[in-house]
């Protein structure tokens, strides 16, 4: 039984070091914009995190778009905004009906240059939004929210 025990502890324990929490993302998002070194930290947690979580696909999406403004290279910020791009509306295929995955798309389409094309669900997911912002229970995430809706 104890032997049991311990390694129940141990793979739960080696787990979690896989893994990002959601608020600590949450938290952070707003701050990618401004801060490289937290987005580049970000993308490498949440590429490390052992999830299948639509939600945690969707954060690193919306990061590596937002590191696009920390490269150099044209091509490099292209290639990161397509990736980024790709992962938010894989995550948003796999869950169409979670508004968190709304918020982060919305977020990445109001700001995103518009020669990259990628602003078609701006009013969709702003009503989308709009509609089940009581659903939150996160106030991180209601306050990240009113405020992209307050741009």
């Amino acid at each position: 039984m104890k032997i049991t025990s311990s390694v129940i502890f141990a793979i739960f324990f080696l787990t979690s070091f896989n893994t990002i929490s959601l608020d600590k993302v949450r938290t952070n998002y707003t701050k990618l914009i401004s801060d490289k070194e937290l987005c580049e930290k970000m993308i490498a947690e949440l590429e490390s995190a052992k999830t299948n979580s639509a939600t945690h696909l969707a954060y690193l999406g919306g990061v590596q778009t937002i590191w696009a403004n920390h490269v150099f290279s044209p091509i490099s910020k292209l290639n990161s905004f397509k990736k980024g791009k790709e992962n938010i509306e894989e995550a948003i295929r796999k869950e169409p009906n979670n508004t968190e995955l709304r918020f982060i798309r919305l977020s990445v389409q109001k700001n995103a240059p518009s020669f990259l094309g990628y602003k078609s669900n701006v009013q969709e997911d702003t009503d989308f939004i709009k509609k089940r912002l009581r659903e939150f229970d996160s106030e991180i995430l209601k306050k990240n929210i009113e405020l992209l809706l307050n741009e």
